[in-house]
């Protein structure tokens, strides 16, 4: 009964502020008086009379429940990952804090170096390394408000946290939509701290007049700079100059449950790193966004990948899509479509034929550029792990097996024409040998390593080799993975098996020989030893006395010359033989002698007992 009376009561209070939210809304903008038994309820953002009883009944559970809802707006104002709710930053701030040199090392070097950056209000922190070794190589992105300076704090915590120093970046005076690399000193301390600084989707907010932008504007080289990057005048850090502008994309595939796709783009080359705004509701996005990249090696590639703004799709680290571009594949000022690929860029990504449409054009000092392949390749600072790759490692042990087959292939066919099976074969081989090694000189040799160069590049240039993947080939693809289907797991492990051992004996056979050769030079057998050292003494006075090219004619004829001197030879190999005879580590461990342990005295003896 009581239960009754109180959902009754709760009806007629309920149709008492239905009428008096009806009134409100005839009498817009005026206030109206709060009925008697009615409260009003001071931790709601609006205003509403809620009666006395209820108030009472759920005023403790309501207040428990505000005061989680204000704990989750918290958490999402704070956290990063969030971010995209808020509309009010005007552009992301990329930072890759890469190591620290010249620090203050102490006596104490254990794990516990980290950084604090601090952005406004929003702040990160790295992880903890060795204090002698202070390399990180981790990625921050923080939202770029009205706060301009960001500061960056060096801690070290053992048992308590030390401060070691502070830095302070102006952002203000760093250009947009583009990476600069940073080795900024600590203040209040000693050594600096290297960092790469990228401010990205500055187009949430028009520009301040006071920053210098980049951002959807094309600077036309002037006619008198035109060549500017065959100078020598700034440096042979870059090497060129790459301009591209990234127009849109089409037939995107939406990988949320609404259907909507809210795209952005990352473009990287080397360590430069540059991110455009988002698109929101549309499979076709169209950007239209400029960028320019210093080029510090001709041989990079650019690497443009296509994301969706979803915080699932960026925690599982998918993308729409992904084309990696050589440079020296580009076409200047040329407008296409590239074909999108799926995350391990071997095939097609998911989508109505997902593509986007550049235009780049590049300029280059050939010279810089030839100078600089023959230093090391710039250090990517930020790599994803690798990952153990069963098919990777499958077909790895696959053309190891190739090459082994290839180099006992070559040997067996280089004996046999020494034996004279094919008597016009060894007669033309022996011809060659003898008119090669006649007119040889030393200057002839790199002319001889230009020969294979030269046949690849006559077949090139009769039958083109196509840069794009064309649908015979993905159906050729599509066959070749049918056959590995098709196969049984039984015929997968024989076929395991026999790569196995054949990989197996051959590194066995390679170490073996490398032992051989090592326990030749220290004097394991001593015969052996002596005999190979008085061979190259002899052999050091031939090429002194006889000019080079009559021993190399004289060892063919001799080559050639053992099949009608005995007959019944079996083919071999002079050398190889010769290091046969010395053992490797195992044969010494085998003939390693055991000391004998001297016979017991004992009573036994007559001797002794006399």
């Amino acid at each position: 009964m009581d239960t009754w009376c109180s959902k009754l009561d709760l009806r007629r209070s309920t149709r008492e502020i239905l009428e008096i939210i009806e009134k409100a809304k005839a009498d817009k903008g005026l206030s109206f008086p709060i009925p008697e038994g009615l409260v009003m309820d001071p931790l709601s953002p609006t205003a509403l009379a809620v009666p006395n009883h209820i108030m009472d009944r759920i005023g403790s559970g309501l207040t428990l429940l505000r005061e989680h809802g204000k704990k989750v707006q918290k958490y999402l104002l704070k956290n990063r990952k969030f971010e995209v709710l808020k509309k009010s930053w005007k552009s992301i701030v990329n930072i890759v804090l890469v190591e620290a040199k010249d620090l203050p090392v102490g006596n104490d070097t254990s794990n516990g170096l980290y950084c604090k950056f601090k952005l406004g209000s929003e702040s990160h922190k790295s992880k903890q390394v060795h204090k002698s070794k202070p390399v990180w190589r981790e990625r921050f992105n923080l939202f770029l408000y009205d706060e301009d300076t960001l500061e960056v704090t060096v801690w070290h915590k053992v048992k308590q946290k030390n401060f070691i120093g502070r830095c302070v970046i102006d952002l203000s005076q760093l250009e947009k939509e583009k990476t600069h690399e940073l080795w900024q000193d600590i203040d209040c301390g000693f050594g600096s701290i290297h960092m790469l600084v990228t401010l990205s989707c500055s187009d949430r907010n028009l520009p301040l007049d006071s920053i210098p932008s980049s951002n959807c504007i094309r600077h036309e080289p002037p006619a008198d700079d035109q060549f500017q990057w065959y100078r020598f005048d700034n440096g042979w850090s870059e090497v060129g100059q790459l301009s591209l502008t990234l127009h849109g994309a089409k037939g995107l595939s939406a990988m949320n449950l609404s259907g909507n796709v809210n795209a952005y783009c990352i473009l990287e080359l080397d360590n430069a790193r540059v991110q455009t705004n988002t698109i929101r509701g549309t499979s076709d996005p169209e950007w239209d966004k400029s960028f320019v990249f210093p080029i510090k090696d001709i041989t990079s590639t650019i690497d443009i990948a296509v994301h969706e703004e979803s915080l699932i799709q960026s925690m599982k680290g998918e993308t729409l899509g992904k084309i990696s571009i050589p440079l020296l594949r580009i076409n200047n000022n040329e407008k296409r479509w590239y074909a999108l690929k799926n995350r391990s860029k071997k095939s097609s990504a998911r989508g109505n034929c997902p593509r986007i449409l550049l235009e780049m054009s590049i300029v280059w000092n050939p010279i810089k550029a030839s100078m600089r392949l023959l230093r090391p390749k710039e250090t990517k600072y930020i790599q994803k792990p690798p990952k153990f790759d069963i098919p990777l490692i499958y077909s790895n042990l696959i053309f190891i097996k190739h090459i082994f087959k290839v180099f006992q292939m070559g040997n067996d066919h280089f004996k046999r024409v020494f034996e004279w099976e094919n008597q016009e074969l060894s007669a033309m081989a022996l011809g060659g040998w003898l008119m090669f090694w006649y007119f040889f000189r030393l200057w002839m040799t790199p002319l001889i390593l230009l020969l294979p160069f030269i046949h690849y590049w006559l077949v090139r240039r009769n039958t083109p080799v196509p840069l794009c993947q064309t649908a015979d080939d993905d159906d050729s693809d599509d066959e070749t993975e049918t056959q590995k289907d098709d196969k049984t797991i039984k015929t997968r492990i024989n076929e395991l098996q026999d790569l196995t051992l054949t990989i197996k004996n051959g590194i066995d056979y390679i170490v073996s020989l490398l032992e051989r050769l090592h326990n030749l030079v220290n004097f394991s057998v001593p015969y052996i030893s002596y005999l190979f050292m008085l061979a190259l003494v002899g052999a050091s006075i031939a090429f002194l006395l006889i000019p080079v090219n009559y021993l190399f004619m004289a060892f063919g004829i001799y080559k050639f010359g053992r099949k009608f001197i005995n007959p019944k030879r079996v083919p071999n190999n002079d050398i190889l033989d010769f290091i046969s005879r010395v053992p490797d580590n195992q044969m010494l461990k085998q003939w390693r002698e055991l000391k004998v342990p001297e016979a017991a005295e004992g009573p036994s003896d007559p001797e002794k007992r006399r």
